[in-house]
C-alpha cells in the first residue's frame, strides 16, 4: 500500500465546510457548535438544536420539537401575559387620570379656601379698622373731656387760691396792727373768714369717670363679632361649599324654576312637564342634582316667603317620594338658612346664616346617596340657592 497524501486534505476541507456558517443565515440561526441551521427546540433543556445536536446522545431521551411547534404554546402564554400587562397598564392609566383629577379638585378646593380666607380677612380688616376708628374717636372724646374738666378745675382752684390768699393776707395784716386797729371791724372780718369754706372741686366729674370705666364695654360687641367671624370662618373652611342646581326632572309642576336652576317660585298654575317617575306630583317639592355619598358639605338657601308661605329644606334619599318632613315652628323667620351635612357622622345641621344662630340638628344613619331637598308653599313664595 502506498500512502494517499491527498486524503487528509480532503477530510480537512470537509470538516472546514461543516463548521463554516451557511451563506445567507444569521449567526443566531446557526448552531455555534456545528455550524448547522437550527431547526429544533429541546423542551427539557430549553435549548435550540441543529440536526447534529438532535441526534446527539444528550438529547435523544428528551422531548424535542420543531421551532414553530415549540413556539406556539409560548406565543399563547405571551399573548395572555400581554393581555394582563395591558390591562394593568390601563388600570394604572385610569388610576393616574383619577388621581390627577382628584388632585386638581383638591387644588381647586385649596384655591377656593385661600380666596375665602383672603376675602374674609379683608372684610375683617376693614371691619376692625372701622371699629378702631370708632373706639379711638371715643377715646379722643374722653381725652378732650378730661382736659377740659382739668382746665376748669385749674381755673376754679386758682380762684380759690386767690380768695384764700386775700383773706390770709388781710388777717395777717390786721394781726400786725395795734389793738385799736385790730379791733376795728374785727367781728365782720372774722365772720367772713369763718364763713368762707373751701369748695372741694373734682378734676374729673363722676359722670366722666363712669364713662371711662364703661369704655371696655364698648369693645364687647367687637369681641363678639370677632368670635362669630372666627367660628363662621372655621365652619366654612371645615365644610365643603356645595354648588347645587335644582333638578327639573323632579320638580313639581307648580314650581317655576329659573333658567340656571338656582331659583324656584311657587305658582298655582301647573306647568307642562313630562310624567317622570321621579317627579313630585303631590307635594310641591324638588331635589337638587348630584347628591352626596360621603364628606362634609354646606349650602345656603335664601328664602323669600309670602304671607302664609312656608318652605322645607334638608336632605332626602332618592326614594323620597311618599316621605314627610319634620315640621319646626320658629319664633323668628330666617331669611337665609345654612344647611350642613356630615355624611359619615350622620348630622344635618340648620343655622340662621345671618345671625349664625343654630336652628336644629337632625341625626341619621346614611347608607346610600342623599340629595338636597326643598319644598315650597304659598303664592309668590320663592327660594334661591347659593354655596
Amino acid at each position: 500500500l502506498r500512502p494517499n497524501w491527498q486524503l487528509p486534505s480532503v477530510v480537512d476541507n470537509i470538516e472546514r465546510l461543516r463548521l463554516a456558517p451557511t451563506p445567507g443565515l444569521d449567526e443566531e440561526d446557526v448552531c455555534k457548535e456545528h455550524g448547522e441551521k437550527i431547526y429544533f427546540f429541546c423542551e427539557d433543556d430549553e435549548t435550540q438544536l441543529c440536526v447534529l445536536c438532535r441526534e446527539a446522545w444528550a438529547h435523544r431521551a428528551h422531548t424535542v420539537r420543531f421551532l414553530e411547534d415549540a413556539a406556539g404554546p409560548y406565543r399563547e402564554q405571551i399573548q395572555k401575559c400581554l393581555e394582563c400587562l395591558r390591562k394593568e397598564r390601563e388600570e394604572i392609566q385610569r388610576i393616574q387620570a383619577r388621581e390627577n383629577q382628584r388632585t386638581q379638585v383638591l387644588l381647586s378646593q385649596v384655591a377656593t379656601k385661600r380666596q375665602k380666607v383672603i376675602f374674609e380677612f379683608a372684610y375683617l380688616s376693614q371691619f376692625l379698622e372701622e371699629q378702631q376708628s370708632v373706639l379711638l374717636a371715643q377715646l379722643e372724646a374722653l381725652d378732650a373731656d378730661i382736659l377740659r374738666q382739668r382746665e376748669e378745675f385749674d381755673v376754679l382752684v386758682s380762684e380759690e387760691m386767690c380768695r384764700f390768699g386775700s383773706l390770709i393776707s388781710e388777717l395777717e395784716e390786721k394781726n400786725e396792727r395795734p389793738a385799736r386797729g385790730l379791733l376795728t371791724d374785727i367781728r365782720s372780718t372774722l365772720l367772713r373768714c369763718e364763713t368762707r369754706k373751701c369748695r372741694r372741686p373734682e378734676a374729673v366729674s363722676p359722670e366722666l369717670g363712669q364713662r371711662i370705666r364703661d369704655f371696655p364695654q364698648q369693645a364687647v360687641p367687637l369681641q363678639r363679632e370677632v368670635k362669630l367671624f372666627l367660628e363662621k370662618l372655621c365652619f366654612e373652611l371645615d365644610y365643603e361649599p356645595a354648588c347645587l342646581s335644582l333638578d327639573p326632572q323632579t320638580s313639581h309642576p307648580k314650581l317655576l324654576l329659573s333658567e340656571d336652576h338656582q331659583r324656584a317660585q311657587f305658582s298655582y298654575k301647573w306647568q307642562s312637564s313630562p310624567d317622570n317617575p321621579e317627579r313630585f306630583d303631590r307635594a310641591t317639592c324638588v331635589l337638587a342634582r348630584g347628591g352626596f355619598t360621603g364628606g362634609r358639605h354646606t349650602w345656603l338657601v335664601k328664602l323669600d316667603l309670602a304671607h302664609g308661605g312656608s318652605c322645607t329644606v334638608g336632605v332626602a334619599r332618592e326614594d323620597v317620594l311618599g316621605s314627610f318632613p319634620t315640621r319646626l315652628a320658629l319664633e323668628e323667620q330666617p331669611r337665609q338658612v345654612r344647611v350642613s351635612l356630615d355624611y359619615e357622622v350622620g348630622w344635618v345641621t340648620f343655622a340662621n346664616a345671618v345671625s349664625q344662630q343654630p336652628i336644629y340638628t337632625f341625626t341619621a344613619s346614611f347608607t346610600q346617596k342623599v340629595l338636597p331637598f326643598f319644598g315650597l308653599w304659598g303664592r309668590g313664595s320663592s327660594f334661591s340657592l347659593s354655596s
